[in-house]
């Protein structure tokens, strides 16, 4: 199925460039709002297009649900509508993630962001009506999340192509790592759907295949560099744009030495911008790791 007979949506900027995934600071167990609002003035003036709070970089699975819609509303009053915030909202649950999106949209989110529903394992069908039961609910753009590794169920590009039909599904974050898989969603849905990277190692050539940017883990240490990256793409300089590409793999590597986000906080923590806390069943990097990391981050001159 493809999407021919739809018009195209028009794109939005709040889709494209570098768009942080931010991690979610705690401070003796409880979120650090003050640690967070920091990050969010750092990454504004570091040209940061716009922030995810609660995507999988913000531990959301471990947030309860009063501090979910607390960091999301954090977000949103820090970033006062300088850039745009699309909060991640996605459950396993449809009516669930109902609830959390009709939260998020109340607290002034621009978008959502919704994970495929993960652990049960929806057929291509079940994940067509759960968008599509989502959609219908909360009439404010969506962007779907297809993330295999983490939910055990892959969106294929057929099913993008027939949730691109519906108005308020706008975009993808696509983080399977597979160039072809982009390739087809792209080349099924063109311009009725915005694709972005959802794997900073993927990021330059899901831009050469029409990709309009990335949901950026490697943004929460080096903002400004995947900024430029994607600014110099638009702009059309290419060989520029790789060159950053290059620059940025020894960091886009050491983010995922460990589960992410697990290598974001600790360098974050030896950067001095946060604490290293986490919430169990995420725990403190092994000293060996961490010490990879200290040397990548100190080479890139981040220390």
């Amino acid at each position: 199925m493809t999407c021919e007979r739809v018009m195209p949506k028009k794109e939005d900027g709040m889709f494209s460039g570098a768009i942080v995934a931010i991690v979610t600071p705690f401070k003796n167990g409880k979120v650090d709002e003050k640690a967070l609002g920091d990050l969010i003035e750092w990454h504004i003036s570091s040209g940061t297009n716009a922030i995810v709070p609660c995507g999988t970089t913000g531990e959301s699975a471990t947030l309860e649900y009063e501090e979910h819609y607390r960091v999301i509303e954090v977000v949103i009053k820090a970033v006062n509508k300088r850039v745009p915030v699309i909060a991640g909202t996605g459950a396993n649950s449809t009516d669930e993630t109902i609830v959390i999106t009709r939260k998020a949209k109340k607290l002034g989110a621009d978008a959502a962001l919704l994970v495929a529903p993960y652990y049960n394992k929806p057929t291509q069908e079940g994940l067509y009506r759960h968008y599509k039961a989502v959609a219908e609910a909360v009439k404010m753009p969506i962007v779907l999340y297809n993330v295999p590794g983490r939910t055990a169920v892959n969106i294929l590009p057929s099913t993008v192509a027939r949730l691109a039909e519906i108005r308020n599904i706008v975009a993808i974050k696509e983080a399977t790592g597979d160039m072809r898989q982009v390739s087809e969603v792209i080349r099924l849905c063109g311009d009725r759907i915005t694709v972005i990277s959802g794997d900073d190692f993927t990021t330059f050539p899901l831009l050469a295949l029409g990709g309009k940017g990335v949901i950026s883990v490697t943004a929460n240490i080096a903002p400004r560099e995947v900024s430029d990256m994607c600014r110099l793409w638009r702009e059309g300089k290419y060989e520029e744009s790789r060159a950053f590409h290059y620059r940025l793999e020894p960091l886009n590597q050491a983010m995922f030495i460990e589960t992410n986000p697990i290598p974001a906080k600790t360098a974050l923590a030896l950067m001095g911008k946060i604490r290293e806390e986490f919430r169990l069943p995420l725990c403190e990097m092994s000293e060996a790791n961490k010490e990879k990391l200290r040397k990548t981050i100190k080479d890139y001159g981040l220390i």
